[in-house]
């Protein structure tokens, strides 16, 4: 089944009656060759992760269906046009940078494919740290679907619910948004809800060793890259009576401009040798950023994290607040784990936050011409 887009007819890429001037909504992602969009894409306003399962009984051929009929979806929503069957095609006229890119669990992989035919993933360790609950656990498939209007994602997020439904059920679905688009410059940094700046230290597809980092190289699997996705708690009503000061020292940067507590501007390299004048380190070895740092290159990977915030009476703030942390890496194992079992053993940060969810996915290389995504992996079984 190709995927492609629906003809010029079916997409809707004049302004309404009445309505003057041109709009950001119109403005598309366009798909690349190797790897799927949504990745080095520069992230959106908003953001939708959709968990599946796949029905019990199960196999290959009805996963193929699904990611034909979720692929050619994605495909069309993203292009402005009405996925097939689309009984709201008028909310599908502004894709507004819409991208959905999917992925697939080492468990689902594992139970499907012959051992030849899978990339190598393996389940995340134990962190003593993590408070997860299973509501949020791993999924089979995932999908990452972003945009820039919310009214966008919630007709992609139904859409592709809806066609799933036949092959798989839901296992969660987790909301997370930054910055409205234009309230900042492109490329600020954002900030998560303890009002830190979050992800300074974040690989550029302009560095001269971004593919490494992210896109896989192994056979079989070229350009895909493999997701870790972590729901992080915050203790925001704990958070709330640490004063300035005691927020900088245990981030190790200025809320200001999140510049290292020995620099000036956020993109300083920290000084983890400076001492004050009692000969204390001016950055707490304990602190985040110090926890975090490595001095091996290859130990980082491309962050594309989004907040959360939803009601929950049961807590004093009246909602349940957080970070969706997204990583992309090349190699898990080698790249995040060793971070995070840092921060595991020590970060001040620990008091405030744990991992309430944890999941880990092989994210497959674009579509092949006329095919769908994940048919490298499921065309050939």
């Amino acid at each position: 089944m190709a995927v492609t887009a629906s003809t010029p007819e079916q997409t809707a890429t004049t302004p309404d009656a009445g309505a003057t001037g041109a709009s950001d909504g119109y403005q598309t992602v366009p798909a690349l060759d190797v790897h799927q969009v949504g990745i080095s894409t520069p992230p959106q306003a908003h953001a939708t992760l959709l968990g599946w399962n796949l029905n019990p009984g199960s196999g290959v051929e009805q996963l193929r269906r699904m990611m034909r009929l979720l692929s050619d979806d994605a495909v069309r929503l993203a292009a402005g046009s009405p996925a097939l069957a689309d009984t709201e095609e008028e909310l599908a006229r502004f894709p507004s940078r819409l991208t959905v890119t999917f992925g697939f669990s080492p468990q689902l992989m594992a139970r499907l494919l012959p051992r030849q035919r899978r990339p190598r993933l393996a389940e995340l360790p134990t962190f003593g740290q993590d408070r997860l609950q299973e509501q949020w656990g791993q999924s089979d498939v995932i999908a990452q679907v972003c945009a820039d209007d919310p009214i966008t994602l919630a007709h992609a997020r139904r859409m592709l619910t809806k066609d799933a439904r036949a092959f798989a059920s839901i296992a969660w679905t987790q909301h997370g948004f930054r910055n409205a688009r234009g309230t900042v410059p492109d490329g600020t940094t954002m900030r998560n809800l303890m009002g830190q700046v979050d992800g300074t230290v974040n690989p550029s597809p302009d560095d001269a060793d971004f593919d490494g980092l992210v896109w896989s190289d192994q056979e079989g699997f070229a350009g895909g890259t493999f997701l870790v996705l972590r729901r992080i708690r915050m203790q925001m009503d704990r958070w709330d009576r640490v004063d300035r000061a005691g927020r900088e020292a245990t981030i190790g940067r200025r809320l200001r401009d999140g510049a290292p507590l020995t620099g000036f501007s956020e993109f300083d390299e920290p000084d983890f040798e400076a001492t004050d004048r009692f000969g204390f380190p001016v950055i707490d070895p304990a602190s985040h950023v110090a926890r975090a740092h490595s001095t091996d290159p290859a130990e980082r990977f491309l962050r594309r994290a989004y907040n959360y915030a939803v009601e929950d009476p049961d807590r004093s703030t009246g909602e349940d607040a957080g970070l969706l942390f997204l990583a992309y890496c090349a190699d898990p194992a080698r790249q995040f784990v060793p971070v995070q079992q840092r921060l595991d053993e020590q970060d001040r940060l620990n008091e405030w936050v744990h991992a309430i969810g944890s999941a880990v996915y092989a994210i497959p290389p674009a579509a092949r011409p006329d095919g769908y995504v994940g048919d490298v992996l499921l065309e050939e079984v």
